[in-house]
């Protein structure tokens, strides 16, 4: 197991190389000059080939994928052209927001979709079965951006003033106490590495709510969370109830299945040990997808609900011609993406011992 978890890092290096590469050609290919999508169609010659002297964009393009590649592996993203600071700064404090949002929509898709996939497959031809499928399909085919004004008018205006109003945009309330966890425990850091990965961690709310026993802060970050996170998670939803589905039916017509039930055991132990655990598989599989797709896709929703994710600023940024944010955070996702396949790969062995990694 080691072994090939070893060999399929290694095995993402050229992949993540070529990804930089192919992101880094097409988005200088985007027509339009970065200077003016910056400075504004004002700007003058001269002051954009300042602009374009200092950041390097007067040399051939493989000196500048070189000296890119050179400032990653050091882990230096450059700084956006935009916002004029650090890049990494703004991925420690963009990236928390979309992980808690895309964590926040996967787990309401499992906890609704499972037992929805696992009821129409029971009750499999019955008109629970016919409801089930037929809202699944609703959701897919439903606009995430239409679905997240909808949720934001009824709970956000509607019943505004009610106890089951919920906040339409941000992730805290103006006020709430957010002190990060490490300040509580009374931690001494410099600046560096750790100091950096403690802050990123206190970015997460929940978490850090949670690590700082602060339940204020709890309960109003879940408060936030939760209409852009049906928003999100609806889409997935339905696929996760469809492919439960779709994996109990294939099991309940085998063999073992029909010999476990005709020696008598309870229908609740054929249903969930026998035939749901033999289901796992592809429905491992659609999950770790759509956990890729929520960290890459959550751009609208991020947008109707006033969240300062990945998704927003990435836009932000190909719009603006911001070739050092496009980069870097098409990378995070990335290796996102290829750290989610290799832990679905690596359960497979786990869920089913006839699986054997080599």
């Amino acid at each position: 197991m080691v072994q090939y978890i070893i060999r399929r890092i290694i095995a993402t290096i050229p992949v993540l190389f070529g990804i930089l590469f192919v992101v880094f050609i097409l988005i200088r290919l985007i027509p339009g000059d970065p200077c003016h999508a910056m400075l504004g169609e004002k700007a003058t010659q001269e002051v954009c080939d300042r602009f374009i002297r200092a950041h390097g964009l007067d040399k051939p393009l493989l000196v500048q994928f070189g000296i890119y590649i050179n400032d990653v592996i050091r882990g230096n993203f450059g700084d956006s052209f935009r916002y004029g600071i650090p890049i990494t700064r703004l991925l420690i404090e963009r990236l928390p927001a979309t992980i808690e949002l895309s964590l926040a929509a996967l787990f309401v898709s499992i906890l609704v979709g499972i037992p929805l996939g696992i009821l129409a497959s029971v009750k499999h031809n019955s008109w629970i079965d016919v409801l089930t499928m037929l809202w699944a399909n609703i959701g897919v085919s439903m606009p995430v951006f239409w679905l997240g004004l909808m949720l934001a008018y009824v709970f956000a205006i509607l019943l505004k003033g009610t106890p089951i109003w919920l906040p339409p945009s941000g992730r805290l309330t103006a006020g709430i106490d957010a002190t990060p966890f490490y300040d509580i425990w009374g931690l001494q850091l410099t600046d560096g590495g750790w100091k950096t990965f403690l802050y990123f961690l206190s970015n997460l709310h929940i978490l850090n709510a949670i690590l700082s026993a602060n339940w204020a802060l709890l309960g109003d970050a879940i408060r936030h969370l939760i209409l852009p996170a049906l928003a999100l998670g609806t889409i997935p939803l339905a696929l996760i109830a469809r492919m439960t589905r779709s994996s109990m039916l294939e099991v309940l017509g085998q063999d073992f299945i029909r010999t476990a039930r005709s020696k008598g055991l309870p229908r609740r132990l054929v249903i969930f040990k026998h035939t749901f655990r033999n289901s796992l598989l592809p429905l491992v599989t659609v999950i770790g997808l759509s956990l890729g797709s929520l960290l890459s896709g959550a751009v609208l929703t991020e947008t109707i609900f006033g969240l300062s994710g990945v998704g927003r600023t990435l836009y932000d940024a190909i719009t603006a011609r911001d070739y050092g944010i496009v980069q870097a955070f098409t990378v995070v996702i990335a290796v996102f993406f290829v750290l989610i396949n290799l832990l679905v790969d690596i359960s497979y062995a786990y869920l089913d011992p006839r699986i054997r990694l080599e």
